[in-house]
């Protein structure tokens, strides 16, 4: 397959062009240039808040940066606290092309969106001469979340990622998992995976927080309509999440925005550090998408049971259907039949091939079911991550 080379040496898998907002109050201009631009490669992304967040702008910055994006056009309403000259910065050293806009300097609604428009043309023209190089599976990063679960999960969709995973850290690529909310009951079975016994610490201690966050919160991870589609327990989903992982040792853990230093299994500890101040750690599955592409990931292998439609701006999603009814109900919006599995027409194995064979089709090119849609969903809130210890990335 081919990927695009950046400046900064990474290779993208698509070309995308990012109009970014720093404020709600810039969201709808930033969106009137998206809307006019009318191109699947040019996305929107954006951060409500207006006071200053340290998780927020590097995620903001990984983003810019990710190696699916080739140029950026940042608008901003001019008075809100994100640092947006950082931001811009950033984007600029990467070596990619970026252009910012602050409404209130520049004549407000309509002169923005004019401007913007006459940026994203350029960076578009810019871009579209990016260069193509060859580009192979041990330099993709992958990552896998779960959503609308319900009792067939984890026994079709779940551990046929689980054996694509196993397929991709074999053949070097960098793989995320995450959700130490909806592993509670699980940490000890993976710090015996982990690759060091002080790596395998990290892993329970990451649990145990994402534990005493949710007691905090008075709210686990499990949702009505996981009940409703057979989960009975926390800890039975748990042990249908987890099974996402795959086979693999543990090779390292990061927080949002960490970025794999080379090919493995990674988890990814999702739940914020300190005193909870934000809410829940993840308001919705998209903001979790949203923090494994900060950390690289070139596409997402999303399962569920009861069925989700989103996708992602920035990275693919790949949905993975658990459940054969779910799958015939919503076939346009699956890319995968794990169902199979269940009704004993396919072996896990065999899924989990499928599944490798269709992340190389899409790496290469080939569109998934949310793209065709147009699905773009992006969810960024507030959250605070202290650095991850050495420990966290032991050397091999």
């Amino acid at each position: 397959m081919k990927g695009y080379l950046r400046a900064d040496g990474r290779k993208g898998i698509r070309n995308v062009l990012l109009v970014t907002y720093l404020v709600e109050c810039a969201h709808h201009v930033a969106r009137t240039i998206v809307t006019r631009a009318d191109s699947d490669s040019i996305q929107l992304i954006g951060f409500p808040g207006c006071y200053p967040n340290d998780y927020s702008l590097k995620i903001m910055e990984q983003l810019c940066t990710h190696p699916n994006v080739g140029g950026v056009v940042i608008v901003s309403l001019g008075c809100e606290g994100f640092n947006r000259e950082r931001l811009s910065k950033t984007v600029s050293e990467s070596g990619r092309p970026v252009s910012t806009f602050v409404i209130q300097e520049s004549g407000g609604t309509r002169q923005t969106v004019e401007a913007g428009l006459q940026a994203v043309g350029e960076i578009q023209r810019e871009i579209a001469n990016a260069p193509m190089v060859d580009m192979g599976v041990e330099e993709l990063v992958v990552g896998t979340i779960c959503g609308g679960s319900d009792g067939t999960s984890g026994i079709s969709a779940n551990p046929a990622v689980g054996s694509c995973f196993d397929m991709l850290v074999d053949r070097g690529a960098a793989c995320i998992f995450e959700e130490t909310g909806e592993l509670i009951g699980c940490e000890q079975i993976m710090a015996d995976r982990a690759v060091t016994p002080e790596l395998g610490r990290e892993i329970i201690e990451a649990v145990q927080k994402a534990e005493n966050y949710y007691r905090v919160m008075g709210y686990g991870s499990f949702a009505p309509g996981n009940a409703e589609g057979g989960l009975t327990t926390l800890e039975e989903k748990s042990m249908g999440a987890y099974a996402k992982s795959g086979a693999s040792q543990i090779h390292g853990m990061i927080k949002p925005g960490d970025i794999p230093p080379r090919g493995g299994l990674y988890l990814m500890d999702v739940v914020p550090d300190g005193d909870p101040l934000f809410g829940f750690p993840n308001i919705v599955d998209s903001a979790e998408i949203v923090e494994m592409i900060a950390s690289g990931a070139h596409i997402i292998l999303f399962t569920t049971g009861r069925g989700s439609v989103v996708g992602s701006a920035i990275s693919p999603v790949i949905k993975v259907c658990a459940n054969p009814e779910t799958y015939r109900k919503m076939a346009d919006d699956m890319d995968i039949n794990a169902g199979k599995v269940i009704e004993g027409r396919a072996a896990v194995a065999s899924v989990g091939e499928e599944i490798y064979q269709l992340v190389c089709n899409v790496a290469g090119g080939e569109k998934t079911k949310s793209e065709a849609l147009g699905h773009q969903e992006f969810v960024l809130t507030y959250k605070q991550f202290e650095p991850i210890g050495p420990a966290c990335l032991p050397r091999r």
